[in-house]
């Protein structure tokens, strides 16, 4: 057991290393993209399904209440927390709009909307990602493996490279925690 723990946590860390070796530039932009944001004023919107779903909640709620140090709250939002609303679109619409129809009510140009999907190819995330794109707001994406049909629908793509679901989440949640100790360090 202690080896197939060790072998896990060495996985992890070498997926990692590949993600900061590679991904430097394409980090940069999209801590860019949040700071710029929550500088003009404008709104984070985080959605995602399953785990992604409960990484876009988790970084909603380290915006809106606090990360590192007490600041003024920044606006943000999970659009996968309503229940109500994502049963009756689900129902009533189908669940591809669940995420696209709180985009179209509730996002605005100058706002950024961050998708979680490890596969980058789940309809109701593509959805949104065109539904923000209408609206004039840009979309930055967290996926892996090639990053999926949403990679030409983003503004901006971070593609960790790795084809396993569970160490891309992990590594987003990772880089999002330190974009997020920025923009609390720089505004």
């Amino acid at each position: 057991m202690t080896q197939r723990l060790t072998d896990a946590l060495l996985e992890l860390a070498d997926t990692a290393r590949r993600t900061a070796a590679t991904l430097g530039p394409a980090l940069e932009r999209a801590a860019q993209m949040v700071r710029e944001t929550v500088q003009r004023g404008g709104t984070l919107f985080f959605c995602g399904n399953g785990g992604s779903a409960a990484d876009a909640q988790h970084l909603a709620t380290e915006y809106v209440v606090r990360y590192m140090r007490n600041r003024r709250a920044y606006p943000a939002v999970a659009l996968t927390t309503d229940t109500s609303l994502l049963t009756a679109a689900g129902n009533d619409l189908g669940f591809e709009t669940v995420f696209a129809r709180q985009v179209e009510a509730l996002a605005k140009p100058g706002d950024l909307l961050i998708i979680h999907s490890t596969s980058g190819n789940s309809p109701n995330v593509l959805r949104a990602a065109e539904a923000a794109r209408a609206k004039g707001v840009s979309v930055l994406a967290f996926s892996a493996r090639d990053g999926g049909a949403l990679r030409a629908l983003a503004d901006h793509s971070v593609v960790v490279p790795t084809e396993r679901t569970d160490r891309a989440q992990e590594l987003h949640l990772c880089i999002e925690h330190v974009i997020c100790e920025l923009v609390e360090a720089e505004l």
